[in-house]
């Protein structure tokens, strides 16, 4: 079964190194991988090859798309909570998301209505509330916009004034 000449020598150089022998079976091998790698790459390229190329990169698809506010792809995207636009009151803000911590006294945030509580904040001026209120204060007790991350300026400004109203001596 064995070619002449051919085989019983690269077998030979298995068990005894000849370095002529060596270099014919190197020269084999390297042949053989240049003539395998030639018929993949054939292959690849046949209409098989590239039906098989397509079918790889839909499986590596991303499973879904992120769409940003202002994209033309996120046109019918809806906010949850703006199904109403006009502008919350005072008392809706503070309802919605101050009471959290303002009712519980959760962070040391000041009670609603406690004037006690409210009179030195209060004498820091109005503004200083506002920048509180929409900046936060004491490193994150009192949270960016009191956790409203949808209230405008005006909506967190009203919630403030609702709660220095409720905390002025009357």
């Amino acid at each position: 079964m064995f070619l002449p000449g051919v085989i019983p020598p690269i077998i030979r150089a298995v068990f005894d190194f000849n370095p002529e022998v060596f270099a014919v079976s190197v020269t084999l091998k390297s042949l053989l991988a240049l003539s395998l790698s030639a018929l993949c790459v054939a292959l690849i390229a046949t209409p098989a090859g590239a039906a098989v190329k397509d079918e790889i990169a839909a499986r590596l698809q991303p499973a879904g798309v992120s769409c940003v506010f202002g994209e033309p792809c996120a046109a019918g995207l809806k906010v949850p909570g703006a199904e109403n636009l006009a502008p919350r009151s005072g008392e809706e803000v503070y309802g919605t998301f101050c009471q959290a911590c303002h009712a519980s006294g959760a962070n040391n945030a000041p009670l609603f209505a406690n004037v006690d509580a409210w009179a030195p904040r209060i004498a820091k001026g109005i503004d200083a509330l506002y920048d509180s209120g929409i900046n936060g204060f004491n490193n994150g007790a009192m949270p960016v916009r009191g956790t409203c991350v949808n209230c405008s300026d005006d909506e967190i400004k009203a919630a403030v004034d609702h709660m220095v109203a409720a905390a002025e001596p009357k």
